[in-house]
């Protein structure tokens, strides 16, 4: 009987080349807590999450995931995660697109744009006459 062959499943679990020894292991089971960050957001008002972050997000989710694919050995716990990752990102993506195609959030730009402009004159220079 070979080495191998007389190992347990831990043992073939803990040896085996994405097992925890390795950063196969590793680099999805932290990346699960970018997956809890955009669950916990889903509770966030859609005023308050960044357009840019989530579609960076979506973006590394995709990217990683194939990337997962490709590596020797596959990788089926860092594409798993990495398919959360990019889900959760486009929810939220979802999230901000719906809040800024609303009313409020119009009439708020337009408040805002307003206050800038008022600002920026009562800061022009006063030219002498």
């Amino acid at each position: 009987m070979t080495a191998v062959a007389s190992q347990s499943a831990f043992q073939k679990f803990l040896n085996s080349p994405a097992g925890p020894k390795t950063i196969h292991f590793w680099a999805p089971a932290m990346k699960w807590a970018l997956v809890i960050a955009g669950i916990s957001d889903l509770k966030r008002p859609a005023e308050n999450l960044s357009l840019a972050q989530n579609l960076s997000l979506v973006a590394t989710g995709v990217i990683w995931t194939r990337y997962s694919m490709v590596i020797i050995p596959k990788n089926w716990t860092l594409a798993t995660v990495n398919v959360f990752v990019a889900s959760t990102g486009l929810m939220q993506v979802g999230r901000i697109i719906n809040y800024r195609m609303t009313d409020e959030y119009k009439q708020k730009k337009k408040l805002e744009e307003e206050a800038a402009a008022a600002a920026s004159a009562a800061a022009a220079p006063i030219k002498p006459t």
